[in-house]
């Protein structure tokens, strides 16, 4: 691949403008040797003004979503994008949530530009189940966790019933609940069937991969290899 074609798939711009910064001189490689349209060192050697260049796809990173933002790029608010490079959202090919969080859901969201890894970790046949931490505004009343295991509750306007989830009860308000789907605003709606209403709620897993105690609210990282085999239990999460 031509560093022209490199650079713009990576988000730095347009090709054009890629054209543009090579003839500035802002793309080097480590000795700090200006690279020009047919120079194509190895990718961890070019330098973007002096900084290394963003991981090629593919590349999947794991967010600490606050709230308040929305996962569509079409969305006139804030989005997840915003808390990201503005060339990520440039990328080719794309890199997209997996499995959307509602604008005031917290905590754990996936991005990716793996196409097939995007639809492992969302398709129902691989039950990755996804733990949401729940806050309430009335006590428990101690039918929910029956209601929500019998794979008969079916929401308002919809004709499927719902899979099999679990509750785990942390407080009179608080519990964990476990989904094997996700459908629009799952949790909110279960609740409000049981005659509740969620206060807050926030997604702290995947799989076997956790949210990260030092990712804080906003932040980012790129997730490893390691961290996708906890994800699909080929290795037991640490800790």
């Amino acid at each position: 691949m031509k560093i022209v074609k490199l650079l713009a798939n990576l988000g730095y711009g347009s090709r054009r403008e890629v054209e543009r910064f090579l003839k500035a001189g802002i793309v080097t490689d480590t000795d700090g040797h200006v690279l020009g349209e047919r120079d194509f060192p190895p990718h961890d050697q070019i330098r973007f003004q002096g900084e290394p260049l963003d991981q090629v796809s593919p590349l999947t990173i794991i967010v600490n979503k606050p709230d308040g933002y929305t996962c569509s790029k079409e969305d006139p608010d804030v989005t997840v994008y915003d808390l990201l490079p503005p060339r990520f959202e440039h990328r080719n090919p794309t890199l997209s949530p997996v499995g959307r969080l509602d604008k005031d859901t917290t905590g754990m969201l996936l991005m990716t530009d793996d196409g097939p890894l995007l639809h492992r970790i969302i398709h129902p046949k691989y039950n990755l189940g996804k733990v949401y931490h729940v806050t309430l505004d009335r006590p428990l009343e101690g039918h929910e966790k029956e209601l929500f295991a019998s794979g008969n509750l079916t929401l308002r306007n919809e004709g499927k019933p719902l899979l099999p989830a679990e509750l785990e009860v942390l407080g009179e308000k608080e519990a964990l609940i476990t989904l094997h789907e996700g459908r629009y605003h799952q949790v909110r709606r279960m609740f409000a069937a049981a005659g509740n209403h969620v206060v807050a709620l926030k997604r702290i897993s995947i799989g076997g991969l956790k949210l990260p105690e030092d990712l804080e609210e906003g932040d980012w990282r790129i997730v490893t290899q390691a961290e996708l085999d906890v994800l699909f239990g080929r290795v037991p999460a640490q800790g």
